[in-house]
């Protein structure tokens, strides 16, 4: 059977091909219609058209790398690739915005060079807006099946495409009816809608680069969610981000500082599992387990020292003890800045049951010289 990679790649690029076809038809009639039609709005909606083609090429090339497995060189996937591509496409467009509105603007200000479009050019604009209209539908469509923000964006080109062929065939209208400026200042609302649209998609790619976290309603859900899974006393210090079609999430979790740690594991296993599951877009979870609140906790456990460093001197304390050399089970708690010891052994080391208090209270005097240590708790099995 075919990965869902490979069907969402298939299925965007259908939508792309699609459109490929349509903007390749449609840039080629508005540009040529446009010329010998003496209209200078068509002929900026022909560029616009042929804006979109190459946009559509864009998407072909991001979704082949994007639906790549991700390797050792990219372990998070390719989908920046879509990113990418949807920076470079909302930079072509502000470029195109921008020389059309020059072109535009001169005419406007040079009556004499004003001509009267023929009436070609408004069926040309006419079909514009039909063809392009059902084609945001379709690609609008395919994008929230694959969920592509790359090719949800691409069908708001075609959207923004029947727009502005909406305001040329207005423009194209008033010229025909006398009034030849408005081809012109058709022109220059076009050229607006392209440079606006493509300040947009730059904007939201590049906030995706700089790992912008998700919006506060779906972060304020994600946390909402991890609270209710069993085991899972507070979360915090919660990081989201976007990687194209998908979201990426970090997280810490508090559990009971005394369970165990197969259980905390197995805690976190069910927050991941959870949150892929619940959230839609969500397909990389980093869980780290917490005994107690690090974010807040002023006495921090990162310079104490490690099982072995910590028993070598404990030992050194406890040379004097001959019973502590019968302990089955050392088990360490590292908690507000120190340790907790707890340690299991034979009830047989006990001469009477009242000796028990007695070896609890030599074990632990012998350990205060060790400033790690808050606590040692005997347990006799």
């Amino acid at each position: 059977m075919e990965s869902s990679l490979e069907l969402r790649k298939k299925a965007m690029d259908k939508a792309t091909w699609w459109g490929i076809i349509v903007n390749l038809v449609l840039a080629i009639g508005k540009l040529i219609i446009g010329f010998i039609g003496h209209s200078q709005a068509l002929i900026a909606d022909g560029l616009h058209s042929l804006s979109d083609l190459i946009s559509d090429g864009l998407v072909l090339l991001a979704t082949h790398h994007s639906s790549v497995d991700a390797d050792e060189d990219h372990p998070y996937g390719h989908g920046r690739y879509e990113t990418v591509a949807t920076i470079a496409l909302g930079a072509l467009l502000i470029a195109v915005g921008i020389g059309i509105s020059f072109d535009a603007i001169h005419r406007i200000l040079n009556p004499e060079h004003q001509l009267i479009p023929s009436t070609l050019t408004l069926w040309i604009a006419g079909l514009s807006i039909a063809s392009k209209e059902a084609l945001y539908q379709y690609t609008a469509f395919i994008a929230r099946q694959v969920k592509s923000k790359l090719l949800h964006a691409n069908a708001w080109h075609h959207r923004s495409d029947a727009i502005s062929s909406i305001v040329v065939f207005i423009g194209i209208t008033g010229a025909m009816m006398g009034w030849p400026m408005l081809d012109s200042i058709a022109a220059v609302i076009v050229a607006v809608m392209i440079i606006n649209i493509g300040w947009d998609l730059g904007r939201h790619s590049v906030q995706e680069l700089v790992d912008t976290a998700l919006d506060p309603e779906t972060v304020d859900a994600i946390k909402a969610h991890i609270l209710t899974i069993d085991g899972v006393l507070e979360c915090h210090m919660l990081r989201t981000r976007r990687m194209a079609q998908n979201a990426l999430v970090d997280v810490h979790i508090l559990v009971d500082a005394k369970i165990s740690v197969s259980e905390g594991h197995q805690i976190s296993e069910a927050v991941e599992y959870s949150l892929i599951t619940n959230f839609n877009d969500i397909n990389d979870v980093t869980v780290h387990i917490d005994p107690e609140d690090d974010e807040h906790t002023p006495n921090s456990c990162r310079n104490l020292p490690l099982r072995k460093e910590l028993i070598a001197e404990l030992k050194q304390h406890w040379k004097q003890i001959p019973e502590t050399a019968q302990i089955r089970e050392l088990t360490l708690h590292y908690l507000d800045g120190k340790i907790n010891v707890e340690l299991k052994m034979p009830i047989s080391v006990l001469k009477t049951l009242d000796s028990a208090a007695e070896l609890q209270t030599k074990i632990q005097s012998a350990s205060e010289s060790n400033e790690h240590i808050r606590h040692i708790k005997i347990c006799f099995v």
